[in-house]
């Protein structure tokens, strides 16, 4: 007996969890917004420092240890974000987190602020998805109706009214023939009575 078959070396690789697509966009970007507060939070401290080194002259740095994380959203905030994030499609969210992170590098938000911004971010990317849905949505739509009515038009065309042909009589055709103008205004047709 070999020892890879203990191993189970021969076997093939375990292809990646076969979860759902949204998902794993929310664990995503759920992943990336904590990393971010992290970040933030240890901008803060950095901020911080810096401060009370130019306040006291002295730096203190090393005596002061510093939880891991110490601000973390409410679970009603995390469960909202959460559902903004199931309506990102998965096209969309490599977008998404480039733009947050675009967003926290200009604005450089303290740990609180960036829940905000990353609400904000989402909302945009969903206008955007809805916009653009919109968009194919009308364009099927003339495509369809391009269609169809280039059989109503072919239709309409048999029943042509023709503007030339017309019993009424305008003025140029009484100047043409040198005949003196009957008596109606110009601009309205000649009605005559029957009877």
């Amino acid at each position: 007996m070999s020892l890879a078959s203990w191993f189970r070396w021969n076997e093939p690789p375990n292809r990646i969890s076969q979860r759902n697509p949204t998902e794993m966009v929310v664990e995503t970007l759920m992943m990336e917004l904590s990393w971010q507060i992290k970040q933030a939070e240890k901008q803060q401290r950095e901020r911080e420092n810096e401060y009370r080194k130019i306040k006291t002259g002295v730096d203190y740095g090393w005596l002061v240890s510093h939880p891991k994380q110490s601000y973390d959203i409410s679970p009603g905030e995390r469960l909202q974000l959460e559902d903004m994030c199931t309506k990102i499609h998965p096209s969309y969210c490599g977008p998404v987190i480039l733009r947050f992170r675009q967003v926290v590098a200009e604005y450089e938000p303290e740990a609180q602020e960036v829940s905000r911004l990353f609400r904000s971010v989402l909302q945009e990317a969903a206008e955007k998805i809805k916009e653009e849905e919109e968009a194919k949505k009308l364009a099927r739509q003339w495509n369809t109706k391009n269609r169809t009515s280039l059989s109503l038009t072919t239709f309409k065309s048999r029943s042509r009214i023709s503007p030339f042909i017309s019993d009424i009589k305008t003025i140029s055709e009484d100047v043409e023939r040198g005949t003196q103008p009957t008596r109606r205004v110009w601009s309205m047709p000649e009605f005559r009575n029957t009877k």
